[in-house]
């Protein structure tokens, strides 16, 4: 036992021995490093992919999806790994996506980030409606997308020598939900936090009978007028209240001093 031991001390000093065992362990890393290299390249990664063309703006269904392996040599760019990552995302406005195709990042978006996506939030027999606002009417930029709001009429008599009558001023309708603030570009004022962007229209939908009341309110020819924004905290409610009109008094007004035409 003690020769055994002797021989093998003596072989791990002596030179040759350690570099013949270095370079045999070196070779070993060597092998083990390209064969893993190799398998990581070769080894198929399952991915998902577009079972039918699916065209700008549509929302990615469960159905819409498959998941297939292909080789990591493939997935070049932003290919999207996760089918979960892809389910209830939206084509974007400007792409469609073939059949077969797999998914990249830049291809799909959330619903807020689309163009038009505000085209989607409103019920049926409503109209969209743009109301005209700056910096200082939104509170300083402080009214949000699912905000409430109220909208409040103030309307003054021109008179002939260019000054105005008392004001007419009071609540039209209240508890309307906020869809989209837009710059005079008509970009999402809130998309880059990093961008000063000032809000010029607030949309909103509401009943078409509605959409007529403010239209025309805006058209008081022999008045001065201006539809304005008031946030509420409504949309801090579970269960918030109903659109409604408030003021049959101002409603009134507005329709004597207007004709509207079927």
């Amino acid at each position: 036992m003690n020769n055994m031991k002797t021989g093998l001390k003596r072989a791990l000093t002596n030179k040759n021995t350690v570099t013949i065992l270095g370079v045999i362990l070196a070779v070993i890393v060597l092998y083990v490093g390209y064969n893993w290299r190799v398998k990581s390249a070769t080894n198929p990664i399952s991915v998902p992919y577009a079972v039918k063309t699916i065209s700008a703006g549509t929302e990615i269904t469960e159905d819409m999806v498959g998941v297939t392996d292909v080789p990591p040599a493939m997935l070049k760019g932003d290919v999207i790994r996760d089918k979960q990552a892809v389910v209830g995302k939206y084509a974007m406005a400007d792409t469609v996506i073939p059949e077969g195709s797999l998914f990249y990042g830049r291809a799909v978006a959330e619903q807020e980030q689309l163009p038009a996506s505000i085209i989607l939030k409103y019920p049926k027999g409503y109209v969209l409606y743009y109301m005209s606002v700056n910096m200082e009417t939104t509170y300083s930029n402080s009214i949000y997308p699912n905000n409430y709001i109220d909208v409040y009429l103030k309307a003054s008599l021109r008179q002939n020598d260019g000054s105005t009558s008392k004001v007419t001023f009071g609540k039209l309708l209240e508890n309307v939900k906020v869809l989209a603030v837009r710059d005079s570009n008509g970009k999402n004022v809130f998309a880059n936090v990093d961008e000063n962007s000032v809000p010029s229209q607030l949309i909103f939908a509401v009943p078409q009978e509605y959409y007529l009341l403010l239209k025309k309110a805006e058209y008081l020819g022999s008045f001065n007028t201006e539809l304005l924004p008031v946030p509420t905290a409504e949309s801090l409610k579970s269960n918030p209240g109903d659109l409604k009109l408030t003021s049959d008094s101002l409603k009134q007004f507005i329709n004597d001093n207007t004709v509207y035409a079927q």
